[in-house]
């Protein structure tokens, strides 16, 4: 079970992001779940075990609280809700610890829940203490062995290498088990680090965006690194969680990319078939619409290296092949963490109208081509093909209405009702699952199992939207015999 990393500022070169201050008060508005006239929910709000359709590859549709999120670290529990542990709010609002979101219908509709602890540890604020203290804590990993789940997270300077990566345990991911306590582990990592390279003494890591991986025995590795000379990967062990003794001399330096800067961070490591795969984001996050963040990748048949990328070039020596961009509304994308088939990355959402450019998640399930992971950055704005039709019931009768749409990543569509005559409009408690129809469209059906006279006149629509933007389609009217 897998990760994440930082987002605001993070390593060398790398100036403080103004105006991206993300604090609650930023957060844009969210629609109240609301069930209408004479509070009648519809039955959607009930179809909790209505199948949801299987993921296609491609980009997949996130709905409901979805921002700000920076640096997801997906992990999908074995009860099947979807979890990302993201980057806290910076200047230690709601305590600048790491953020928490879940999804209980398999990661389309997102929720925010809560932070990890409601303050920066104390040991921490000691760490800095000659100076600037952190702001928030950053980069999220989260892993599972043998029962225990390990959040790995990062302090830092911005602009500098006084960073460090520290763990917490917990032996559940659901906050209402009564054993739900996120415990503290103290320090993992610090840097500068020394020692990592009896040729080069002053070759160093930016101890910050941590990710686990496992060989196929089972030896476990944490990649980290930031700029400064790049990616490293750490013998660490069981059940501690920690580096094993004399790691120095045991680490691996796995990417660098030999350039002014070396705009390289966020490595995740992920194993398919007989290849591990290293991702990385390359270039700059945190400048809202001017960040140049973008996913690449190399492959080897040994955790340890050489990576090398499709065009055979080692990411030590300034390989790396690019797989995911900015396409559409999608600026930005990366502080990547996979998960099974799905990356889990941020962007910068050129299509948020209440927050423009703010960090949004985004999902991709991952196409396997060839060896390779490939992401569709096809761009199809949603469009109604289908409009909802006015519905006539008798009181106490089911009523129904549904509505059809196009657009790449396919939409997902939330459903409104304004019990003023379209004045205003409320977001419908229970949303309905979007299915993809044999012809390639997406649609939703959103079903009243008994109407009351209170409802007459009810309007409803639906809004399609996707990661590039949005449709709202006609009004349609209930009406109560």
């Amino acid at each position: 079970m897998m990760k994440s990393r930082p987002w605001i500022a993070r390593a060398a070169g790398l100036v403080a992001a103004a105006g991206l201050a993300l604090t609650a008060a930023a957060l844009p508005p969210t629609a109240t779940d609301h069930p209408g006239k004479d509070s009648v929910r519809p039955a959607a709000a009930v179809a909790a075990t209505e199948k949801l359709p299987e993921d296609l590859p491609g980009g997949k549709t996130v709905v409901g609280e979805t921002s700000p999120i920076h640096d997801p670290a997906l992990i999908i529990d074995d009860d099947g809700t979807w979890y990302v542990y993201s980057t806290g709010l910076v200047n230690r609002e709601n305590g600048g610890t790491i953020q928490i979101w879940s999804s209980h219908d398999a990661g389309t509709t997102w929720n925010y829940s809560g932070t990890v602890w409601d303050r920066i540890p104390a040991w921490i604020d000691e760490h800095f203490s000659d100076g600037e203290l952190p702001g928030n804590l950053w980069a999220p990993e989260i892993h599972e062995n043998d029962g225990t789940y390990y959040l790995y997270y990062s302090a830092s300077r911005f602009g500098g290498n006084n960073s460090l990566t520290a763990l917490a345990t917990n032996t559940t991911l659901d906050p209402n088990d009564p054993d739900y306590e996120w415990v503290d582990q103290g320090l993992v990592v610090s840097s500068p680090a020394s020692g990592l390279d009896p040729n080069n003494p002053g070759k160093t890591f930016n101890a910050i965006d941590a990710g686990i991986i496992e060989d196929a025995e089972g030896t476990p590795y944490m990649a980290i690194g930031s700029f400064w000379y790049g990616i490293f990967l750490v013998p660490i062990e069981w059940p501690s969680g920690k580096p094993v003794a004399d790691w120095q001399s045991k680490t691996v330096n796995i990417a660098d990319r030999f350039m002014p800067g070396n705009p390289v961070e966020a490595p995740y490591i992920t194993k398919h078939d007989d290849y591990y795969y290293l991702f990385v984001s390359f270039d700059s996050c945190c400048r809202g619409g001017d960040s140049t963040y973008r996913v690449a990748v190399g492959r080897s048949k040994s955790v340890k290296g050489p990576y090398l990328d499709k065009d055979g070039r080692d990411m030590l020596g300034g390989g790396g092949s690019v797989v995911l961009d900015a396409h559409g509304a999608v600026t930005g994308p990366g502080g990547q963490s996979v998960f099974g088939d799905y990356l889990a990355f941020h962007y910068y959402d050129g299509s948020n109208e209440a927050a423009p450019y703010f960090p949004t998640l985004g999902v991709q399930k991952i196409d396997w081509t060839g060896g390779w992971p490939a992401f569709n950055q096809n761009v199809e704005l949603p469009k109604a093909t289908k409009q909802p039709k006015d519905t006539a019931a008798g009181s106490g009768r089911k009523a129904s209405f549904s509505a059809t749409a196009t657009g790449t990543p396919g939409p997902v569509a939330v459903w409104e009702s304004s019990a003023d005559g379209g004045a205003t409009w409320q977001r419908i408690a229970g949303q309905p699952v979007t299915k993809r129809t044999d012809e390639g469209t997406y649609k939703s059906t959103l079903e009243f199992g008994a109407v009351s006279s209170g409802q007459d006149g009810l309007l409803v629509r639906a809004v399609f939207q996707n990661a590039h933007g949005k449709v709202t389609t006609e009004t349609a009217r209930l009406s109560v015999r």
